[in-house]
């Protein structure tokens, strides 16, 4: 049985994450012997999961996950909970204990009978599908479901118990996978409502010539591989474009007519270009909270506010669009071709940062660090972005390479994410990764870097240390007295750690900013996984938005 689930996963992936145990080794077993399919162990079932979220988030296709039952199971959790959060097409596949001893005192019996936990309702709250697979005849047609409804935009579970692994099955003829893989947003979303709605189009043909016309752009945008048609869209209808955090790869970060980044990341002159708009469009996004801080005034104030995407907006719109993002913004495009615009539209040449205060303590601080990366970054390099201070750094100051992508959890905000992203986004792109974290989230699941190093992933991790969970440190300031902490930690040496663990893993500290720039550089050089600790300042105040409006005690 286990080769059929296999064949069919390979058509829509090449890696399958996950780690080992009784209950699922039916399963890797089958991996071992597919001709194009190849098996990760992970460290943690955390970091399998968030591996499996990287990858589909870079290839827009699926990433897959596998775990055996009882604790490796629940430690999926955590993650599918930002793949439900952030709608990424992930499939769980779940090792359970032989049904015939369900309820007989077998080892991890999640089955949901007296006095038992339920797998199915426990996996069913966190993702958009969960099934439980109890005849081998059924495994098919499970397997479909599955794996359609997690290209739908979110994580699907399908619960194997071994008896059902293990039972013999007609293995149809193998083919070779596919390499043409589906794009989420076709696979995903409803196609009846490609039309764009007549009181839409409307609006849009009510735009002034000489109107400003804005662009907000979110995370649908890469999901479902559609970058190329909103440059072209952006470009007929003359618009600047502002980027959500957790959509920076969205737009080229070095067009003229990119305008930065929103919400509470974002850039302090973006309120002001939306509400002087004559049309704002948002597409791909619902603007969740963290997306739009300040922007609420803002679209009030534009008499034109129009969504594309998934799912309903969280602010109020003048009309929406519901469907298919590709094909509703090929339809936007032929439209805004009719619009000819003025061309008397502006874009802003140095777009102004947040201004935050001036840091005094020890190491390098988060703007020359993050200028120092951008340079070293080659074009096609992908970049995945853990939370917290390290991350709004990067989030507010850092370009995305050209034709790289950039990832970043903000769904659940788990520290630790981007370890294992930044493996299975490697992995799913074929080129380097470089994964920026603080040592808050290296502490947590950083030990992933043991899986880069076992199969020679690509991957760069940077690790800024400040010996603390900085933003809890900040928010102690901020919103506290500031006269004790929680959460600073006593000095480690993370980076002569990782070299003693790992000797064959080039590894640097930098203390200064020289320091950091020629690890970058050597790091260039290295084919397969690198590392670097950069020391850094836990009082600095990083371009978060709320911390700045609040007085220091």
């Amino acid at each position: 049985m286990t080769d059929l689930i296999v064949d069919r996963i390979a058509a829509h992936a090449d890696h399958l994450f996950g780690v080992g145990g009784a209950n699922i080794e039916d399963l890797y077993d089958a991996v071992q012997r597919h001709p194009t399919l190849t098996g990760i162990v992970a460290k943690h079932e955390f970091g399998a999961a968030t591996m499996a979220d990287g990858y589909a988030r870079a290839t827009a296709g699926l990433g897959v996950v596998a775990a055996t039952s009882g604790g490796g199971a629940m430690n999926l959790l955590a993650a599918l909970t930002e793949s439900f959060d952030s709608r990424t097409p992930v499939l769980a596949l779940v090792g359970q204990p032989p049904t015939v001893f369900e309820g007989h005192g077998a080892f991890q019996d999640t089955s949901g009978l007296p006095g038992r936990l339920d797998a199915e309702r426990i996996f069913g709250a966190v993702s958009v599908h969960c099934a439980k697979v109890t005849r081998p005849q059924d495994i098919t047609a499970e397997l479909d479901r599955a794996i359609a409804a997690a290209l739908s935009g979110g994580p699907a579970v399908l619960l194997l118990p071994k008896n059902i692994q293990a039972a013999e099955a007609v293995i149809p003829d193998r083919t070779e996978p596919t390499t043409d893989r589906q794009p989420v947003a076709d696979a995903v979303l409803p196609t009846e409502f490609t039309a764009l709605p007549t009181e839409f189009t409307a609006l849009l043909a009510g735009v002034p010539a000489a109107g400003r016309r804005v662009i907000i752009a979110g995370p649908e945008v890469a999901a479902a591989d559609v970058r190329p048609e909103l440059a072209v869209l952006a470009r007929e209808l003359d618009a600047s474009v502002l980027l959500t955090p957790d959509a920076k790869d969205a737009f080229p970060n070095r067009d003229p007519r990119f305008a930065g980044v929103v919400g509470v990341m974002g850039h302090p002159h973006a309120p002001e270009l939306v509400a002087g708009a004559a049309l704002c469009l948002i597409i791909g996004t619902p603007l969740s909270m963290t997306a739009r801080a300040g922007l609420d005034a803002a679209l009030a104030a534009c008499p034109r506010v129009l969504h594309l995407g998934a799912e309903p907006p969280f602010v109020p719109v003048h009309a929406e669009a519901r469907g298919a993002l590709a094909a509703t913004l090929r339809e936007l495009v032929t439209l805004s071709r009719a619009m000819n615009p003025a061309g008397t539209q502006s874009y802003p040449t140095d777009m102004p940062e947040l201004p935050v205060p001036r840091a005094s303590g020890p190491g390098v601080r988060y703007r020359a660090a993050v200028a120092a990366l951008e340079a070293a970054l080659a074009p096609g390099t992908d970049v995945v972005v853990d939370a917290g201070n390290t991350g709004a750094a990067a989030v507010h100051h850092l370009r995305v390479p050209e034709d790289g992508r950039f990832l970043i959890a903000l769904g659940m905000g788990g520290m630790g994410y981007s370890f294992g992203a930044g493996i299975g986004c490697a992995l799913g792109r074929g080129r380097r990764t470089v994964v920026i974290a603080g040592d808050g989230a290296y502490f947590m699941h950083g030990h992933e870097v043991h899986t880069a190093v076992e199969y020679q992933v690509p991957v760069t991790f940077v690790v800024f240390n400040n010996n603390a969970h900085a933003m809890c440190v900040t928010r102690e300031q901020v919103y506290y007295s500031g006269d004790y902490s929680f959460n600073r930690f006593r000095a480690a040496e993370i980076g002569a750690g990782v070299a003693a663990m790992f000797p064959d893993l080039p590894a640097w500290t930098a203390r200064t900013l020289t320091d950091f720039e020629n690890a970058l550089e050597k790091a260039r050089a290295i084919p397969g996984p690198a590392f670097i600790e950069l020391q850094c300042d836990p009082d600095e105040i990083p371009p978060f938005a709320p911390f700045l409006k609040e007085p220091r005690p």
